[in-house]
């Protein structure tokens, strides 16, 4: 999100709180069940952490109330210390992004919040659309917000130190929320890493832009009612700059020979001056005039292009990560039934296109190693099963996809 926000991303590319399967954005993977365990080295810190607490404005019975229940959770510094770095290729992205699974969910989202989705975009000036893509990407349209006690997590973060300051704010942060009565201890959850509700604020996040759009009293991002975290979502955005009825970005052709060296977020032209190197929308036209654009091309001039305007800015501090925004920005044009990504993809550094490794699920599958799905996206459960095919016909073990397998495995 803010500045606080993109420091944690920074540390945190693949912490549950950054996405689910190690992308950006992605939403939380389904936590495993957490316990508490005794720890007299956190009991000690506790004690030390309340006078601190305290003097930050937390008032003595917030403090007991909302330790009472807490504990130190050994799991999440192993999920700390285990982070896998890696990012997906915006290819790989979007295909969970706007798969067409995510795309029917998010419309099926979109008609059953319509009334209060059409109150928020009045009042905050953020599209439906937009909203609800936030909504997809961070929590799956409210199926995986985090069951995490919050106290616990940022006390067990901050106990071990590896990024103590850091974790110390969102947890004085995550006290004030308990203290305003927003929610109790019991209800405050979220990720491993303290992102919380339908949007995955974090605590300090919250404090900002959190609101009471239902006017119960309370910012409510938890319940089962995503108004107050849709609206919160909306107003972050709108204090942002977003610019109502202003594209996030458009997909282009860059002209044969366009010089790379003018891609990325640090050169703006005018769509005109765009034009006048030849950059065409997608039917040969020139791009409308939204302000000023930059180029985009993350997959390199061999995959889609995009020109991108100050919408896409906007939303870079949600989450500063690229793909995460093109996540987004797609995923609300095709929510509101605009066509896929015409251009192609280029194959990967394996030779394989998209069409490749969705076939190759669909025969590793077919010969009894499950890859949990055909979205042509290698993650673990793909490459558990090529493991496992690997392992029971003689092969070396890789984990892998190849051309050369997804010819053994023949028609």
């Amino acid at each position: 999100m803010q500045a606080t926000r993109r420091m944690m991303m920074l540390g945190l590319l693949a912490a549950g709180l950054a996405g689910c399967g190690g992308g950006v954005g992605l939403s939380p993977a389904p936590e495993p069940a957490m316990r508490a365990v005794p720890n007299p080295a956190w009991d000690a810190w506790v004690a030390g952490f309340r006078p601190r607490a305290l003097g930050a404005g937390i008032a003595p019975d917030t403090f007991d109330r909302a330790f009472r229940g807490a504990g130190f959770l050994p799991q999440v510094i192993e999920r700390d210390r285990n982070q896998t770095e890696f990012t997906r290729t915006t290819e790989d992205y979007l295909a969970i992004a706007a798969s067409d699974e995510r795309i029917a969910l998010g419309r099926a989202a979109l008609a059953r919040h319509a009334a209060v989705l059409s109150r928020i975009e009045a009042r905050y000036g953020v599209e439906a659309e937009v909203v609800t893509a936030v909504w997809g990407l961070e929590s799956r349209y409210g199926e995986r917000r985090g069951d995490v006690p919050v106290i616990s997590a940022l006390s067990t973060l901050a106990f071990d130190g590896r990024r103590g300051a850091f974790f110390e704010s969102q947890l004085i942060a995550a006290l004030k929320i308990v203290q305003a009565g927003d929610t109790d201890p019991a209800h405050l959850t979220g990720s491993w890493a303290g992102a919380m509700g339908h949007t995955q604020f974090i605590p300090t996040s919250y404090l900002a832009y959190a609101v009471d759009f239902d006017g119960d009293g309370r910012r409510d991002i938890w319940s089962d009612d995503p108004t107050d975290a849709l609206a919160s979502a909306a107003a972050y955005l709108s204090r942002s700059g977003w610019q109502r009825g202003q594209p996030w970005g458009v997909e282009v052709q860059p002209p044969a020979g366009f010089n790379p060296g003018l891609a990325g977020r640090g050169t703006t032209r005018s769509p005109s001056a765009w034009a006048s190197l030849g950059v065409r929308d997608m039917d040969g036209r020139a791009v409308p005039d939204h302000g000023p654009a930059s180029i985009l091309i993350p997959m390199g001039l061999a995959g889609p292009a995009f020109m991108v305007f100050r919408n896409f800015t906007v939303i870079t501090r949600y989450n500063n990560a690229e793909n995460y925004v093109i996540g987004v920005g797609h995923l609300s044009d095709r929510l509101r039934g605009r066509p896929p990504i015409r251009g192609s993809f280029p194959p990967d550094a394996r030779g394989m296109t998209m069409r490749d490794r969705q076939e190759l699920q669909r025969r590793l599958t077919a010969a009894g190693y499950d890859t949990g799905g055909t979205d042509g996206v290698i993650g673990s459960r793909s490459q558990g099963a090529i493991s496992a095919y690997e392992a029971a016909n003689g092969l070396p073990v890789t984990g892998q996809p190849s051309l050369g397998l997804l010819r053994r495995l023949g028609g």
